[in-house]
Formats: C-alpha cells, structure tokens, sequence
C-alpha cells in the first residue's frame, strides 16, 4: 500500500498539534490543590496546629504528618 507523503505529513501534524492542544489545556485546567480554612473552623483549630506556616500551606507539623496519614481525619 502506497502512503501519499502529504496525507502522511497532514496525518502528523494533526496529531502532534492534538497533543500539544492536550498538554496545554492540562496546565490551563489543572491547578494545585488549594485547601480552605473550613477543617479549622469545623474544629476550632487553628492552621498552625498542622502547618509549620502559621497561615497554612507547606510543610506539616507531626500532627499534620499524623491527619495526613489518617485519611485527612482527625487522628485518635
């Protein structure tokens, strides 16, 4: 079976711009996970008791190791 070169080189681009649409729609959509200060009013508790920053977001205290660890519930 014969290819025309250009069905081919039309076939090519079509896919390579089909993923390049694909790859940027997933950094357009996607965005990093942005909790809420919703488990500190539900519980009282402050973002600090599981973030090292007192605002929240970063690195965990070992209670936030422990939530984390537990299913994102408080631990016992």
């Amino acid at each position: 079976m014969k290819v025309n070169a250009r069905k081919a080189f039309v076939l090519t681009c079509g896919t390579i711009a089909a993923v390049v649409i694909a790859g940027a729609a997933s950094l357009i959509i996607s965005r990093p996970a942005a909790a809420t200060a919703q488990f500190a009013k539900d519980t009282g508790k402050v973002c600090g008791d599981c973030h090292t920053n007192p605002k929240g977001g970063g690195a965990l205290t070992s209670f936030g190791e422990q939530f984390k660890a537990n299913g994102n519930k408080m631990p016992k």
